[in-house]
């Protein structure tokens, strides 16, 4: 049985240009922080990758610091500081916020005080895009760069979080972005690297696969592919609604992410439905991916409003650009089939 993965909120696979630039970066064996000829290899690797991250995120002029990923990002941009979030936050930046921030029923947060906020650009479960505010500390652009069009020093944000694996790129490398000025203590002592922000032997390999995901992503951006994979979201959700017709699609009159369909249907749960459609040959999922396999009810759609039985029943679809019609068509009827056994079983 061939499998379709329509789970790319979680993470993506790897781009053929990712792949071919960390081959070829396999060879820039140098530190890069040696000044003889092989370490000044990979320092100039570095550095033009580093260039090519900052003009695709439209973030000419900001320092971008390489970290582990979005996570590690957060952590150095939020450790020891008393910054305000909401409940749709992801973990790695509600763990170090105090989550007081309130989210209306359309998933927009209310910000009293944008220069101590952190803000998702676009909610990893709902996809639903935020208005942000000018003067933000923070901005969690991780699941919109390289989806939407966005830019960094358009955003008004102090700082960013971007991670390589969500766009095509490997999983263990990440930046956070920061305006040019702004003071950020490191978190991680040593040698000094990255501008003093995040000590440790860069990882180059990681990196040039990072920034040829990114050109390539801004280029799918820009030729259109996410309005086509728009277009197979409302294809999916158009063919599921005709016959389920309870089920709710979180966001539908949002702005959202162009490729991502979250569903609830009350009282099934989200982790029966991703059994069952794994079993089907369908990789989606009940929400975000970063709790080590556990499936939870969402406190998104808890901070939304949603009571719990309906905050543990929903399910996320995110397509890329991989996905097809028939992908799409061929998941809403499996789907559907589960769905008539639900309904048949709890009325």
């Amino acid at each position: 049985m061939s499998r379709v993965y329509l789970d790319y909120n979680a993470t993506t696979p790897l781009r053929t240009e990712a792949r071919d630039a960390m081959v070829a970066a396999m060879d820039v064996f140098g530190n890069a922080s040696s000044v003889h000829a092989e370490g000044r290899a990979a320092k100039s690797l570095m550095e033009r990758a580093r260039g090519q991250i900052a003009s695709a995120l439209g973030a000419d002029g900001a320092d971008v610091i390489f970290v582990s990923g979005a996570t590690e990002a957060a952590a150095l941009a939020l450790a020891g500081r008393s910054i305000q979030c909401s409940d749709i936050e992801h973990e790695a930046v509600s763990s170090w916020c105090d989550v007081c921030l309130g989210a209306d029923a359309r998933g927009q947060v209310q910000i009293q005080d944008a220069a101590n906020s952190a803000v998702q650009y676009a909610n990893s479960e709902t996809g639903i895009i935020q208005n942000l505010p000018e003067g933000l500390w923070l901005c969690d652009m991780t699941q919109a760069f390289g989806k939407v069009p966005l830019s960094f020093n358009w955003s008004g944000a102090q700082m960013a979080l971007v991670s390589a694996h969500k766009l095509g790129g490997p999983k263990g490398i990440g930046a956070l972005v920061v305006k040019r000025g702004t003071d950020i203590p490191a978190q991680i002592l040593g040698g000094g690297q990255e501008m003093g922000r995040r000590s440790g032997t860069e990882n180059i390999i990681g990196i040039a696969g990072f920034a040829a995901a990114a050109e390539a992503a801004i280029h799918d951006l820009n030729t259109g592919i996410w309005e086509k994979i728009e277009k197979l979201r409302n294809i999916l959700e158009n063919g599921i609604a005709q016959s389920a017709n309870k089920t709710i699609f979180v966001g539908k009159d949002a702005d959202r992410l162009p490729n991502t369909s979250y569903m609830v249907t009350q009282g099934w749960r989200g982790e029966t439905q991703v059994m069952q459609m794994d079993l089907s040959g369908f990789a989606v999922s009940a929400g975000s991916a970063c709790s080590s396999g556990k499936v939870k009810s969402s406190r998104v759609l808890r901070a939304m409003g949603f009571e719990e039985e309906a905050a543990a029943s929903a399910l996320r679809v995110s397509l890329g650009p991989r996905t097809t019609e028939d992908d799409v068509l061929a998941f809403a009827d499996a789907w559907l089939k589960h769905h008539e056994r639900f309904r048949t079983r709890h009325g």
